[in-house]
């Protein structure tokens, strides 16, 4: 079992812990494939984008966790995942997947609701008199 490698993903609330190991390309995610879990097309090409930025898909069966959030959220962890995989089997990988911006975790989540606002930044309606 020493040639599986484990990383950890995050986005807002989403969480995916990958497991990559050489095999023929087949997707596990949560027990179901890649197109079965992210219907979205442009879900699936952004998950795909660390293999075809190193020229290696195909090349590796993936099995995910995926936890909280939403489909969006979710794609971002395993894309993140992915990456970070990647680098681990081959350090070559760092330099093209960084220039992508593919191993920079993104911070953006919800803003907190404010109190006094219905949400975080709008207003109730203002009446002058």
């Amino acid at each position: 079992m020493s040639d599986v490698v484990h990383t950890i993903g995050r986005r807002k609330e989403a969480v995916c812990r990958v497991y990559i190991r050489p095999g023929s390309g087949k997707w596990d995610i949560n027990g179901r494939t890649l197109g079965d879990y992210f219907p979205r097309p442009a879900l699936v090409t952004a998950i795909q984008q660390p293999f075809a930025a190193t020229d290696t898909l195909g090349r590796f069966d993936v099995e995910a966790n995926l936890a909280g959030g939403g489909s969006t959220g979710q794609a971002g962890a395993l894309r993140l995942a992915v990456a970070r995989a990647l680098v681990k089997l081959d350090e070559a990988h760092r330099r093209r997947l960084r220039e992508l911006g593919l191993l920079t975790r993104d911070a953006r989540a919800v803003e907190r609701k404010k109190p006094g606002r219905p949400k975080a930044r709008k207003r109730f309606q203002f009446s002058k008199r």
